[in-house]
């Protein structure tokens, strides 16, 4: 077998392998559930947050950049259910309501951040309170990004009918280059892939460290998310088991199918990191030096 892909083998074998082991598919269950207890909490408080700093847009373009990466027939129920809520009229920031919206929101990023401590294969050493205040920053940060975004987006349309005066043959070209809802979505997405991976979970990762993780993440979910789909189009019948929670376990059962993809994206991170796969390319495929690195990383082996 050549060198190359007995290096894949045993990446990808140890990966899986941990991902079982350390009951990966029970974790991802964790935060699916999390995540959806999370949403709602998450936009109340963000709603509420973005009125105050003036971002009256905050909820249409919130809503459009947390599910226009979901198929149209998982996302539409749940954000009719959303548009509800966010209607209902709420009393000032510092509310009890909205400081237990944050606190519960918070609970979604603690279950990412126990998930990529058992894939990166890492001992948590922070007090918990360290880390639920960073959980808190982390909603908080969100907050203050989607409130920028909704307050730039105002001034899109008045940057196209200006770029369209002055560049009239482009006028196409500018309206799909500036659709932010395609772009937005998926930078927005892969940034915030980055930053759990890099700065969520304990210990010290590089950029390059959690590359591979965050591509295969991407992937792996848009070819789900096609195949969630269609098989929903053409096969699944939730309501025939479900009754009138069926929309719930749709979201439910598709969250739980990006939880796992996201877990199996840190585990291939931690499984390179493990083997040393970059300084084994390195030396033997772009330096052509003698590889000294081969072995798994003993440190690696013994967190496990």
């Amino acid at each position: 077998m050549p060198k190359i892909m007995r290096i894949f083998y045993d990446v990808v074998y140890d990966a899986i392998c941990h991902l079982i082991e350390d009951d990966g598919f029970a974790m991802a269950s964790h935060v699916a559930l999390s995540t959806l207890l999370a949403v709602f909490p998450f936009l109340i408080f963000g709603t509420t947050l973005a009125t105050f700093l003036g971002a009256d847009q905050f909820s249409d373009r919130a809503i459009h950049l947390i599910f226009d990466t979901w198929p149209e027939a998982i996302a539409k129920p749940l954000v009719d259910q959303v548009i509800q809520v966010l209607t209902v009229p709420r009393g000032g920031l510092l509310t009890v309501s909205v400081l237990a919206a944050a606190y519960f929101a918070s609970n979604g990023v603690e279950a990412l951040r126990i998930s990529l401590n058992r894939a990166y294969r890492v001992q948590e050493t922070r007090p918990w309170y360290l880390t639920r205040l960073a959980s808190l920053g982390y909603v908080l940060i969100a907050v203050i990004i989607f409130a920028a975004v909704s307050i730039l987006l105002v001034a899109v349309p008045l940057a196209l009918d200006y770029a369209r005066q002055w560049f009239p043959l482009f006028a196409d070209t500018l309206e799909v280059v500036f659709s932010w809802r395609v772009y937005g979505t998926l930078f927005m997405l892969t940034v915030g892939l980055f930053v759990v991976h890099l700065w969520l979970p304990a210990g010290r990762r590089r950029v390059f460290d959690v590359v591979p993780g965050v591509l295969v993440t991407l992937l792996l979910w848009l070819a789900g998310a096609l195949i969630f789909a269609y098989y929903l189009a053409t096969f699944a019948n939730y309501t025939a088991t479900y009754a009138g929670l069926a929309s719930v376990m749709i979201v439910l059962i598709f969250l739980y199918m990006v939880s796992v993809i996201f877990i199996i994206g840190a585990e291939l991170n931690a499984a390179l990191l493990k083997f040393r796969v970059r300084a084994i390319f390195k030396n033997n495929f772009l330096g052509g030096g003698q590889d000294k690195t081969s072995k798994p990383d003993k440190a690696a082996d013994l967190s496990r």
